[in-house]
């Protein structure tokens, strides 16, 4: 019961790794405060809770939504311990070549400026609370091509800076600060916002869930448990002396090239081998 007598705000909470973390934090204790623009799925997470679980709307592109969030936790317990910044979604998906400025600021908004205006509105009603931080979610497209959508990409850098300097702003205040990257993790986060029917989401989720299975040198996958796991310890009194950087909970998928774990993915230098023939030297 690590978090017996906190209050923990998760944005994004209705599913994926939000939900996952919601359930986390309130069996180990806490009130969690969760908020999402699924209002049906949020309500439904509180209502099973017992009362561990307070639900509000919150759209993390409006900032007043936001705002009202953290007032909201604050008003009914008195304060906030941990913000676990997690809302987001796949964004803008065209390239730097193609994509217009709406959508780049959409993006920008959604993942990026939320983070800043999640911390910014918490921020007077963590002072002074022994052991506050926050966590927030950023992704393996951090740091480097290949992993998302451009702007995504552009945008969670954003949030590991962030979690940086933030964390420089914020140790007057004894507050810490520290960022997640996850990788391949089995949740909808691309196709929530395909303009397809339902139907074919279903079947996009599907096939990104199998890919999954093989994507890095940990088989299975990513589950939101496993972020979960990393927000929870981050957020305890076990991580006191952690502030200003990131964790890569990732399965593998970043530490090289496929054919550098897969040993059925030969790579460049056993192509060039296979050419030459045996004997080669």
């Amino acid at each position: 019961m690590r978090f017996a007598g906190k209050t923990v705000v998760i944005t994004g909470a209705a599913s994926g790794i939000g939900k996952a973390s919601v359930l986390r934090f309130a069996s180990e204790g806490a009130t969690v405060i969760a908020g999402d623009i699924d209002e049906k799925g949020g309500q439904e997470l509180a209502d099973a809770s017992g009362g561990k679980v307070l639900f509000q709307r919150c759209d993390v592109t409006n900032v007043a939504d936001i705002k009202a969030l953290m007032d909201f936790a604050a008003s009914h317990t008195g304060g906030i311990d941990t913000v676990f910044n997690n809302a987001g979604a796949g964004g803008d998906r065209a390239g730097i070549d193609e994509i217009e400025a709406e959508g780049w600021d959409f993006t920008m908004n959604l993942l990026l400026r939320s983070v800043a205006m999640g911390m910014r509105y918490a921020i007077p009603h963590m002072k002074g609370r022994r052991g506050a931080s926050f966590v927030n979610t950023a992704s393996i497209a951090a740091l480097g091509a290949g992993y998302s959508p451009t702007a995504y990409a552009v945008a969670k850098m954003g949030v590991l800076h962030l979690s940086k300097v933030a964390a420089a702003d914020l140790a007057k205040h004894n507050i810490r600060c520290n960022a997640i990257c996850p990788g391949f993790i089995k949740t909808n986060i691309f196709t929530s916002a395909m303009e397809v029917p339902a139907e074919a989401k279903q079947m996009a989720t599907a096939m990104i869930f199998e890919v999954a299975e093989n994507a890095q040198p940990v088989k299975g996958g990513g589950n939101p448990e496993d972020i979960a796991s990393m927000a929870a310890y981050l957020a305890s009194d076990e991580a006191r002396f952690i502030t200003g950087t990131h964790f890569i909970v990732d399965g593998g998928i970043t530490i090289g090239p496929r054919h550098s774990w897969d040993e059925n993915d030969t790579g460049l230098f056993g192509a060039i081998e296979a050419l030459a023939g045996p004997g080669a030297e």
